[in-house]
């Protein structure tokens, strides 16, 4: 048989749940098609049940990640980095097939957000935390720690840096993340997610599902077992719906640029303790 007669193996990209590649357990799928009419892959719709089971793989695994010091988890984020720079041909041919501008550039961005906010990793308690003067014989300090699980709604576009610009600075304090990545553009997702499950990321702490927003955002937001939601990606008609739901148990919601890179993305899904200490005890 000639190559000419050969039919292509189309990919089924399937979620990332725990550190595993499930199918969704609906067996649902969606096609994902280039920006010129070509199929290039059968995706995983995300169901309810799906959603759920990130939400536990996230909760199993925040405990071990909060507790890793703060330079292993900086040294995890850019081994994510190197791997991604492996895979740069992969992840530039994906958007280009989805109609990215500049596919060679946001490949470099996303992969330099990475090393960005592993550099912040032992740094956030000395730049956001400190020792506060009191009028008293006390030590008086500010410690941010991790807020928990946190759901993340990534913008359609850019596909990649954007997925990269709202992970990186949840988990580099020791967050752990239920993502739903674009629908428009899904492939870049999936193939962050096997980057991550070659990277040293321990399974749950990223869980990324591909799907509609406005079938997940809603259960995403109303989950009692999410501390924290960003709706940075959110579709304009889900975000008020979204806030009262979160507002059941308090969520911290936040959004930001698409591609915002700043402390204060950190900061957001970060809980301030203040400590009181008696001098000389």
């Amino acid at each position: 048989m000639s190559s000419d007669q050969r039919l292509p193996v189309r990919r089924t990209a399937k979620l990332y749940v725990g550190g595993q590649f499930p199918r969704s357990e609906s067996g649902r799928t969606f096609e994902v098609w280039s920006g010129d009419g070509r199929l290039l892959a059968h995706a995983a719709r995300a169901s309810r049940k799906d959603l759920r089971d990130a939400v536990v793989a996230a909760r199993g695994a925040f405990g071990g990640w909060a507790s890793r010091t703060p330079y292993n988890r900086g040294q995890i984020l850019y081994r994510v980095a190197e791997i991604m720079e492996g895979r740069r041909a992969q992840l530039e041919d994906e958007l280009r097939d989805s109609g990215a501008d500049d596919p060679a550039g946001e490949v470099s961005l996303a992969i330099d957000r990475w090393v960005w906010y592993a550099g912040w990793a032992d740094k956030i308690a000395q730049v956001a935390g400190g020792a506060n003067p009191v009028a008293g014989p006390y030590f008086n300090f500010t410690v941010p720690e991790p807020t928990g699980v946190v759901g993340i709604i990534a913008p359609s576009e850019p596909a990649l840096l954007g997925l990269v610009s709202r992970i990186a600075p949840v988990i580099v304090s020791g967050n752990v993340v239920i993502a739903v990545a674009s629908e428009r553009s899904p492939l870049p997702a999936v193939s962050l997610a096997e980057a991550l499950a070659t990277s040293d990321v321990p399974g749950g702490v990223i869980n990324i599902l591909t799907g509609s927003p406005s079938e997940l955002v809603p259960w995403l937001a109303a989950h009692m077992d999410v501390n924290a939601i960003d709706l940075t990606g959110c579709p304009d008609e889900l975000v008020a719906d979204a806030e009262r739901a979160a507002a059941d148990n308090v969520k911290r919601v936040h959004r930001a640029g698409e591609a915002a890179q700043h402390l204060s993305e950190v900061t957001a899904f970060v809980e301030f303790k203040t400590v009181w200490h008696p001098m000389g005890a």
